[in-house]
């Protein structure tokens, strides 16, 4: 019964860490790359292009990590 306990318990761990960084890829990347397209708010002339590509590339290598440890934390299922 306790393996049933603690499986349960890191896959829910795993669960956040995953929506975790599917919240990341969504604000750090969709969000300013869309406001990017389409110059909401001036976005393009406050950020600029290499601002947003830096933006977008840590957004993605948080994600990216977040999403690698949720995997990673499944391997402890017993």
């Amino acid at each position: 019964m306790p393996d049933l306990i603690d499986n349960e318990r890191t896959k829910l761990l795993a669960g956040a860490l995953d929506r975790a960084s599917t919240s990341i890829f969504t604000v750090g990347i969709v969000t300013p790359s869309v406001s990017w397209w389409f110059d909401l708010q001036g976005v393009r002339a406050a950020l600029g292009p290499g601002g947003l590509l830096a933006f977008v590339g840590l957004s993605f290598l948080a994600a990216a990590s977040l999403h690698m440890l949720a995997r990673s934390v499944l391997g402890d299922l017993k």
